[in-house]
């Protein structure tokens, strides 16, 4: 047999058998999986939204996240009267913490106690009387600070706690900055200075901080006994408690005008508990004008607040875009509701499994749900519809990528 002869032998043989090799493998082969990519979502529908004043400065946030539902009025800090008790509150708490329903320690009266009580007494402000030899508990000179809104007892427990009042506004503020409210400040322990100020979205903020606080949050529920009862203390902080309102302070001064501190509990129709706002309202008027206010935001908020899917069923979060060109989009499944005030625009990412042919409603991986929770949301990602083999000509006539996936999947 003569050379060439053999030499066409051998080609015709590789020719044939890589003919043999490819209609199998490209007929037979698993195709390339789908390429997935985000879309944006739209804007939510917007919910009534919160009602605020006009006048003054006043801001609301929910249980979810420090960032305002809404503000109005101004921005800058403003003086905040009485709500700096709240601050002493909780910076003292957070030097000598205590049991929700504990006394915790003595705090002795000292003669620079009394004199105290005299001074602002004798100034006219708001003062609980105390003598060098009185027993108070931490948790009875809270209920004079926080319920009887007692200026000598704000510098008595700041002297306490921190060794003078100096010292303990230093605390204040970097505990004030740890908290995330670099733009509130004080420089007294009881906010009679018009130097101790802060913006309405910080000490929104606050609110929730006290409430979260069960020493607080204690104090301002139960009624007042003991020493503090026989002292005549009576609670300055309820306020509207038939419309839902928590009062935590309420306080006047000619400089920061009437401030209320407070939370606001909403039940909508179909949730399983209370929804909570937050507030603070500052400069506010008049008592007329501060009632009207907190009136308008309950009522904007039973109107506002419902429960919510965490995002709609059948969502568009992804496009799915196969090799042969077909496309489909990929889609949230259902999800739980979440009571809120009107829908937030969450942040996602979406984890898809690989996909070639499906039908729709195949689910293809899943989202997570960034809206403010405490922990993501994990959600179904699903097929919106079907993704069909491409048929005999388009893998005949695509042998790389069939190929490739082929030998992927070895």
């Amino acid at each position: 047999m003569g050379v060439g002869r053999g030499l066409g032998i051998l080609v015709g043989t590789v020719v044939i058998l890589g003919l043999g090799a490819y209609g199998p493998a490209t007929l037979l082969g698993p195709l390339p999986a789908a390429s997935v990519s985000t879309i944006d979502l739209d804007e939510p529908d917007a919910a009534v939204p919160p009602v605020l004043p006009a006048t003054g400065a006043s801001a609301v946030i929910d249980a979810a996240g420090d960032a305002p539902l809404a503000t109005a009025g101004e921005a800058t800090a403003v003086p905040m009267a009485a709500i700096t008790k709240t601050i002493t509150a909780l910076v003292v708490l957070d030097r000598h913490p205590i049991a929700a329903d504990g006394a915790g320690a003595n705090v002795p009266i000292t003669s620079a106690d009394y004199l105290s009580y005299i001074d602002y007494s004798q100034a006219g402000t708001r003062t609980v009387s105390v003598f060098t030899a009185d027993a108070w508990t931490e948790r009875e000179m809270l209920q004079a600070l926080l319920l009887g809104s007692s200026n000598n007892h704000a510098d008595t427990l700041a002297r306490w706690a921190y060794g003078s009042v100096d010292d303990y506004v230093a605390a204040a503020n970097a505990w004030l900055s740890e908290q995330g409210m670099p733009d509130t400040t004080v420089v007294d322990a009881t906010g009679l200075s018009v130097d101790s100020v802060g913006t309405a979205a910080d000490l929104a903020v606050l609110s929730r901080l006290a409430l979260d606080n069960p020493v607080i949050s204690s104090v301002l529920a139960e009624p007042v006994t003991g020493l503090p009862s026989r002292r005549g203390i009576t609670n300055t902080t309820t306020y509207l408690p038939e419309s839902g309102v928590t009062g935590i302070s309420r306080s006047y001064t000619d400089a920061a005008g009437i401030c209320l501190l407070f939370a606001i509990d909403v039940e909508p129709e179909g949730a399983t508990e209370p929804f909570r706002v937050y507030g603070a309202f500052l400069r506010q008027p008049d008592w007329a004008a501060l009632e009207s206010g907190v009136l308008a935001l309950v009522d904007s908020a039973v109107a506002g607040v419902s429960p919510v899917p965490v995002i709609a069923e059948g969502t568009p979060v992804a496009t799915v875009t196969t090799a042969w060109g077909q496309t489909a989009q990929g889609i949230a499944g259902l999800s739980a509701d979440r009571v809120r005030w009107g829908q937030a625009t969450p942040q996602l990412t979406v984890n898809a499994d690989p996909v070639t042919i499906a039908g729709a409603g195949t689910t293809i991986g899943n989202i997570l749900i960034d809206d403010g929770a405490a922990e993501p949301t994990s959600v179904t990602l699903k097929l919106g519809s079907s993704l069909h083999d491409p048929g005999v000509l388009w893998r005949l006539a695509n042998p790389v990528p069939v190929i490739g996936a082929l030998i992927a999947s070895l």
